[in-house]
């Protein structure tokens, strides 16, 4: 028998073998060649960066650490402009050097995926997105050298906007489906009045068209019917001149509107959910008195139309990192929640 003597032979290169690959480590992560907590986090995806676990909330903007100073560009999609007209002035009044200047896009509309497509082209120091991020848009970061973060700030409701005088009381998703894929096309076909239907959409390269595609048509193309604009102020504009005219957008962007009228919907089964909060205040009372974006139900799920509102940070060790992330973290303060809360926007914390 011979086991007995391999045995400490054994052990012994074992423990050598473990000195070995531990004094290595050791060697890469002092060198600074192998960051070992850098290492723990690397998603299974190499092509995506992994969401970030939220920092701790400091309770207003002035308690923000490490502000970096100097002018950084930001923009996409059109659903931050409440934040963009009250948020940002208020983190620009505490920190006045850190000044932020919204970029428009030169030949198309702007949208979360031209101010990605802009972020990548190194025109912006960070991004403002309605929807996550596209598998080939890691990969051009990639390609690039460096990686893209989205990291979530608040949540949203999506609103449909129809005429004033359209009697139709609330859609299902299936309804609501089937009007923008071209299959109803009479309101009668939905529970309404004998009048042509004429749905409205932003173009295809929206955040807010992607998730309505993805999470209300399953994926299937807006209907040849669908006729497109350049953004929600004319579309709204168009529906309150047209009968039959119909329109979804960002809650905050619909409630409030003196001109059109949001309308309830529901899934198949389940009771009808206004993104309102009830009851309805008339519109010949506004803009005295105007409605309100129903963030309780936003919040809970019971709305069925919601999704989250990511800033995009370009991962690459320079100051539009820092300046991505430093704006991430005034948003996910207390202070910037109860003011994202305000404009009409959940809370994530």
């Amino acid at each position: 028998m011979t086991t007995k003597n391999e045995t400490p032979a054994l052990i012994t290169a074992l423990v050598i073998t473990v000195g070995l690959v531990g004094g290595g480590l050791w060697w890469l992560n002092r060198s600074g060649t192998l960051d070992l907590s850098k290492l723990a986090q690397q998603p299974q995806d190499s092509t995506q960066t992994s969401a970030p676990s939220l920092p701790k909330a400091v309770d207003d903007f002035a308690s923000v650490s490490d502000v970096p100073q100097g002018l950084f560009n930001y923009g996409g999609s059109t659903t931050w402009a409440p934040i963009r007209s009250t948020v940002d002035s208020e983190i620009e009044t505490v920190w006045p050097d850190f000044e932020l200047r919204y970029v428009n896009p030169t030949a198309k509309p702007p949208s979360s995926g031209v101010g990605i497509a802009m972020l990548l082209n190194g025109q912006l120091s960070f991004a403002q997105s309605s929807r996550s991020l596209r598998t080939e848009e890691y990969e051009q970061a990639q390609q690039q050298g460096f990686s893209l973060q989205e990291i979530p700030v608040a949540i949203e409701g999506i609103a449909i906007a129809v005429h004033p005088d359209l009697q139709i009381p609330d859609l299902t998703l299936d309804q609501l489906k089937d009007i923008y894929t071209g299959q109803s096309t009479n309101w009668q076909q939905v529970g309404g009045p004998d009048l042509p239907i004429t749905p409205y959409s932003r173009s295809t390269e929206g955040g807010t068209v992607d998730y309505f595609i993805d999470a209300i048509l399953g994926g299937e193309n807006l209907g040849s019917v669908v006729q497109f604009v350049d953004d929600t102020t004319l579309a709204l504009r168009e529906v309150s001149n047209n009968p039959g005219a119909i329109y979804y957008a960002s809650a905050p962007e619909v409630v409030g509107q003196c001109t059109v009228r949001p309308l309830p919907v529901r899934r198949v089964d389940d009771e009808l959910v206004a993104p309102y909060v009830e009851p309805f205040v008339p519109l010949e009372n506004c803009p005295d008195q105007r409605n309100q974006p129903n963030t309780e139900a936003f919040r809970s799920g019971q709305y069925p139309i919601t999704r989250r509102l990511f800033v995009v940070v370009k991962q690459n060790g320079q100051s539009d990192q820092q300046a991505g992330e430093t704006y991430a973290q005034l948003l996910l303060s207390n202070q910037g929640q109860a003011l994202l809360s305000q404009a009409g926007f959940v809370q994530v914390r």
